[in-house]
């Protein structure tokens, strides 16, 4: 039973999914080349696998047709927008993720990224290096108002860290009851409010392949000046072209991404060239204990799939 492993950050900085693997008894592939891999690339490496783990990899109905043998995706993440869910489901194929694997990790990426693009850390930075002593303004949390677009483990994490710097929360998200909010000291918002009351606003929804930016122009139209902007979800969430602009014009007063729309960002993409932006790609699960929790909580799965159990964390 052969684990074909796509995502390069397995066992990145961990040995115990590898040791997960090896306990299970099961034998593991790891292709060369370039991550991630599109659906012809997969398909060609798929052939004889029974499970399969990937990180941003294209897994469609080809894919699935190409794989007699594969009973079980896992991805080495929480978001599955980029496996077709329902091909699996026809195909008879489970799915599963590690969901709260990289809650922490990610939740700590964007509170240091609003530090940063407050405090124009990297500018600073920067100026040091080139034998400057530029003085660069900033703006505080404390008393701002932080507006979360989704509520989920993430979301929740970010409200606690910033509870912990004075800030006031906002969230929005349709999928959970008032409760949640309430137990958490943040005020349940509509998306539209969400967006034009934050100082600061991040974002934590799922993305859907295909699927138009939830954030377009007209919503981030409603952002307030001199606002800032947080994306460390999903790429397709926000128009970018439209931030890069904003921030250029000065209506947003810095933005944060590490999920692009494309990936690897593209060399002429606008956002390289916008003013007050920090870049980052896609390391927001890039730790070392999210690193173990999401190969060990798949490599588990897999094991119960293959063994003819029900998976913990499945999502087909």
């Amino acid at each position: 039973m052969e684990v074909l492993i796509t995502t390069p950050s397995f066992g990145k900085q961990s040995a115990e999914p590898w040791e997960a693997l090896a306990r299970a008894g099961l034998s593991h592939r790891s292709p060369s080349g370039v991550h991630p891999l599109d659906a012809a690339q997969l398909s060609h490496e798929v052939a004889r696998s029974s499970a399969l783990i990937v990180g941003l990899d294209t897994v469609d109905a080809a894919v699935f047709a190409a794989a007699p043998h594969l009973k079980v995706v896992a991805k080495h993440g929480v978001g599955v927008d980029n496996i077709d869910c329902a091909a699996a489901a026809a195909a008879g194929v489970r799915v599963v993720n590690a969901p709260g694997s990289n809650s922490g990790a990610v939740a700590d990426l964007t509170l240091g990224a609003m530090i940063a693009v407050a405090r124009r850390l990297v500018p600073a930075h920067l100026s040091m290096l080139d034998g400057r002593w530029d003085r660069f303004p900033g703006v505080e949390l404390a008393g701002r108002t932080l507006g979360l677009v989704g509520f989920g483990r993430i979301g929740q994490a970010v409200a606690k860290r910033a509870h912990a710097f004075d800030m006031t929360v906002a969230a929005y998200d349709p999928y959970l009851p008032a409760e949640v909010f309430t137990t958490h000291g943040v005020s349940q918002v509509e998306l539209a409010e969400c967006v034009a009351g934050a100082d600061f606003l991040s974002l934590h929804m799922p993305g859907a392949p295909g699927s138009t930016a939830l954030l377009d122009a007209v919503l981030l139209g409603s952002m307030k000046q001199g606002s800032y902007l947080i994306n460390a979800a999903r790429g397709g969430l926000v128009d970018e072209a439209v931030v890069a602009t904003m921030l250029t014009q000065g209506h947003l007063a810095g933005a944060a991404l590490d999920a692009f729309a494309s990936e690897p960002l593209l060399r002429d993409a606008p956002l390289l060239t916008a003013p007050n932006v920090l870049l980052t790609p896609h390391i927001g699960a890039y730790t070392d204990r999210a690193n173990a929790a999401m190969g060990t909580m798949v490599v588990a799965d897999i094991a119960r799939v293959l063994h003819g159990e029900e998976p913990l964390n499945a999502v087909v």
